[in-house]
């Protein structure tokens, strides 16, 4: 019988941890509706959990999304989550050939300690090299684990998440382990002349430097006592994510998604963060000065705490940069948005000056509340509606109501639902197949939530079928654009060639690093009602500066609100595609010879 009281430690605290999970998890699929439950049962069985569990190695120790953003970060992550996975299963299989049978849960363990010696079973030097290799490779992430805390930049970070107390404690635990696992192994080898190609050799070190064996027991003693304080601790801080992100994988995989009414879900997400930190440098906030620290991280932080986190639910620009980065693939956009009902009062009969009139037409228009500040967008789309032949009705021409997402970025899901409905029965009873919106938070709703069986489009989108067709066409310049990614569209919807194609049908479209998923925010976002006018400024000044890094003669983008802010800032003309495409449209028989479009006819 292989046992000593230093095992103790490990055992008990794993035993405990895994009592913990069990509970927690147990009481988290009871709390689930039965709705849930059903799909759960009907797909567990099925080709999802075999995608899961794919997606778990993946993302779970490899860290795939990791690597595509921070290769070094990536590698960090990997050898800890990784090579040590690749010690508990490599040394199961070792002790499981040495007994020739099963053995008690800690045996693998401290394989070392109760088989010393050089034993000659299968593979026996192959394993006693192998595990040494995974050691090192672990021991390899450890070290950059260590100098990230002390200096973000050795991993490619600006800056690393600030810890609590109890983060901290354990963090050490889960530092010491491995160090305390060499330190006793290598004792153990040289004592007995044993050990792999790093254990031996630095137990050889050892033993010719002084008398090993008085420190053998206490070393591994103190290795079980790392592993136990890591697995008590480990429910109560953030390493809590390393079991609920296999969860959250499974859950997503099994179509279980997170609602308003499912609490559920939220604590699965907000326990799957690992404060891995890389939401803290993609933040546009991060740069401004004597501002809070309201990083997705953060804000996670203080629920999951329940800490008093309304200024930080607010204070977020909601642009969807931090969501587009996390390895974990949090949905941070929503559990804000959810938080936010916390702190607003729903209120009753706002919608009594709303005209519930309904016109019929193929194509309904809805310019939505931005693009009526911003008129030349809303003329420019008419004049494009006209010229294609459309039968379209400007549905909110005249006490049009909003389309709701600007009540649910403000937390007020019930007004906003009541907002849609209405809104909803209107499109309904016009009998369009398509409907055409110049406003990427109109157009997010309507595709999101409103359930509408006909087609909807940006008029980016509108503007390139139109184009593609042949119903318009235009002249081509040779001006210089930029294409600014909104927020909402890009990041939000996942439309982005569609602009691009429309205006290089126009112009010549250049690109910039700060495109695509990588854009950045315009900083007039109607999320956050807390930042100053001052702060907002500053975040469009570095975004027009990012974008003329090339030189464009022009910024074009395909939001009203980015128009409107870039543009007050920028020395660079800023227009929206429908503008651009508008001022350039053939009206006149295509024989006819139509002038090229100047950069000074936007002025």
């Amino acid at each position: 019988m292989y046992y000593d009281p230093f095992v103790l430690p490990f055992t008990l605290g794993l035993l405990l941890l895994l009592g913990y999970l069990l509970v927690k998890y147990g009481t988290w699929f009871w709390q689930l509706d039965a709705q849930d439950k059903k799909k759960i049962r009907y797909r567990l069985l099925t080709r999802r959990t075999l995608i899961a569990l794919r997606e778990i190695v993946a993302e779970g120790l490899i860290h795939r999304k990791i690597f595509k953003v921070n290769p070094r970060l990536g590698y960090m992550h990997m050898s800890l989550a990784f090579g040590w996975f690749l010690l508990i299963v490599v040394g199961a299989i070792e002790a499981h050939i040495f007994v020739k049978g099963s053995a008690p849960l800690y045996f693998p363990i401290f394989f070392r300690y109760f088989v010393p010696d050089q034993h000659h079973f299968f593979f026996s030097w192959g394993f006693a090299q192998l595990m040494d290799l995974l050691l090192l490779f672990v021991l390899s992430g450890l070290f950059m684990a260590f100098a990230k805390r002390f200096n973000a930049k050795t991993v490619g970070l600006k800056k690393t998440t600030k810890l609590k107390v109890v983060d901290k404690f354990v963090l050490t635990a889960l530092w010491l382990i491995f160090p305390l696992r060499l330190l006793a192994e290598s004792l153990t080898s040289g004592y007995h002349n044993s050990g792999g190609f790093l254990t031996g050799s630095l137990g050889a070190v050892f033993q010719y430097l002084f008398p090993t064996e008085p420190f053998i027991y206490p070393a591994w003693w103190a290795y079980s006592l790392s592993l136990g304080v890591f697995f008590v601790g480990l429910p109560f801080t953030r390493y809590m994510h390393i079991p609920t992100e296999m969860v959250l994988i499974f859950f997503r995989n099994w179509g279980l998604k997170l609602k308003v009414n499912n609490p559920v879900l939220k604590a699965v997400e907000i326990y799957s963060c690992p404060k891995c930190g890389i939401c803290i440098d993609t933040c546009q906030l991060n740069e401004l000065q004597n501002t809070t620290k309201s990083q997705s991280v953060y804000f996670i932080q203080r629920v999951r705490n329940a800490e008093n986190y309304r200024e930080l639910a607010e204070n977020c620009l909601l642009c969807g940069r931090c969501e587009s980065v996390c390895p974990v693939g949090i949905d941070l956009t929503a559990l804000r948005l959810m938080h936010k009902t916390d702190f607003s009062e729903n209120k009753k009969d706002q919608f009594a000056f709303v005209s519930e009139r309904t016109n019929t037409a193929d194509v309904i228009y809805f310019a939505g509340c931005m693009t009526h500040l911003t008129p030349t967008i809303k003329n420019s789309m008419e004049q494009i509606f006209k010229q294609a032949g459309e039968n379209y009705w400007f549905m909110d021409k005249e006490q049009g109501a909003c389309c709701g997402r600007p009540l649910k970025l403000a937390g007020q899901f019930q007004a906003a639902s009541e907002l849609v409905s209405l809104n909803r029965n209107m499109i309904l009873q016009s009998g369009a197949h398509t409907l055409v919106t110049s406003c990427p938070i109109c157009y997010k709703i309507f595709k999101e939530d409103y359930r509408l069986p006909l087609r909807v489009l940006h008029h980016s989108e509108y503007i390139n079928e139109l184009l593609v067709s042949k119903k318009i066409q235009v002249k081509k310049s040779t001006i210089s654009v930029v294409y600014h990614d909104p927020c909402e569209l890009g990041r939000g919807a996942a439309v982005y060639q569609a602009p691009r194609n429309a205006l290089q049908f126009a112009s010549n479209v250049i690109e910039n690093g700060s495109s695509g998923q990588n854009s950045l925010c315009c900083g007039g976002s109607l999320a956050n009602q807390s930042l100053s006018e001052n702060n907002k400024q500053n975040i469009a000044h570095t975004t027009v500066h990012k974008l003329t890094d090339n030189n464009p003669e022009l910024i074009a983008t395909a939001c009203p609100m980015c128009k409107k802010t870039l543009g007050a800032v920028s020395a660079v003309k800023v227009v929206d595609i429908a503008e651009l495409v508008a001022k350039q449209m053939i009206v006149k028989p295509v024989h006819q010879k139509q002038k090229a479009v100047s950069v000074a006819e936007f002025a």
